[in-house]
């Protein structure tokens, strides 16, 4: 029997997880690890007591917003932005830790993550923000685009 491993374990966790998202435009899941233990996991969807998108509609959809523009008119808050948030309400550290994501993350939640103290982020594919992979690489994380590592 082939165990998978821990990236692949982490990442089809992330999978999972995005099932969850309530967002029209796209499902996208995060997860925060540390020490090969789950901390938090989130997705993107409305805060906590606020209608999603899937009840009334999406706002960047019906003013035709480009992906990667105008993240202030999505009344969503994103996976990466959610998962670090949980981690912040139950007062665990994510400092030293890494993140999966099922999409590389925009330039808001790329502050997030290098203001969090998170280390790593394995992600899935690209997303039209470069601003986003310039801050993640100045700051110094350790990135991996899990689909370039899987086609090795």
């Amino acid at each position: 029997m082939s165990r998978p491993s821990w990236d692949e374990y982490f990442m089809q966790i992330v999978d999972l997880v995005k099932t969850r998202s309530t967002c029209i435009r796209r499902q996208v899941g995060a997860l925060i690890v540390k020490d090969k233990r789950i901390l938090t996991t989130g997705y993107n969807g409305a805060p906590a007591g606020v209608r999603h998108c899937e009840e009334v509609g999406c706002l960047r959809q019906q003013l035709n917003v480009p992906s990667g523009e105008r993240h202030e008119l999505c009344r969503a808050i994103h996976a990466e932005q959610n998962a670090i948030a949980q981690a912040a309400y139950s007062g665990i550290s994510v400092k030293g830790s890494t993140m999966y994501v099922s999409l590389q993350p925009c330039s808001i939640c790329a502050k997030l993550i290098i203001n969090a103290g998170i280390k790593k982020l394995v992600f899935r594919g690209s997303y039209p923000d470069e601003l986003s992979m310039s801050l993640l690489t100045e700051a110094g994380i350790e990135l991996m685009n899990y689909d370039e590592v899987e086609k090795q």
